[in-house]
């Protein structure tokens, strides 16, 4: 049996988008270049084919990838989203880290976007944040030593 996927229904929407847009956009224009590239002879020295064939298996890996992912997404409870006693799965938590505010989302690895706030509750700040509430410290192991990530507020 396959791990769940937790998920937020605003990530499930993107993924579902992602992979329309990979099957219905991407892989026809792959296919048109290989066509195209294989209209140039020999295929043996022809780098257009070897790279429409690369991006051919990397398209087709992500939307099995994709696939899965879906097959095994368990959307989280909207419910407990309202909850800011506790950082749960799909928190927004507001943190103090050396002075400097921070907002987060704690989301699911797939969701994961840390250029964008989400971030995963397997990372290291993830799951040091999951169960803390207002006015608790999480220690975090990060790269650059331990930091101390103070939890200021959780909003829903």
């Amino acid at each position: 049996m396959e791990k769940r996927v937790p998920v937020t229904r605003e990530g499930l929407e993107r993924l579902k988008s992602e992979l329309e847009e990979l099957r219905e956009v991407k892989r026809p224009q792959i296919i048109a270049a290989i066509a195209e590239a294989r209209s140039h002879g020999d295929l043996r020295e022809n780098a257009a084919y070897d790279a429409a064939k690369h991006d051919q298996a990397m398209n087709e890996k992500r939307i099995s990838d994709l696939e899965t992912l879906l097959r095994n997404a368990e959307i989280l409870d909207e419910r407990a989203r309202g909850d800011t006693s506790i950082v749960r799965l799909g928190s927004t938590v507001v943190v103090e880290i050396e002075g400097d505010e921070e907002r987060y989302t704690i989301v699911g690895a797939i969701e994961a976007k840390p250029t964008r706030g989400l971030i995963s509750n397997e990372s290291p700040v993830g799951s040091a944040l999951l169960g803390k509430r207002p006015g608790q410290e999480a220690w975090v192991q990060t790269p650059r030593g331990q930091s101390i990530y103070k939890v200021l507020r959780i909003e829903s």
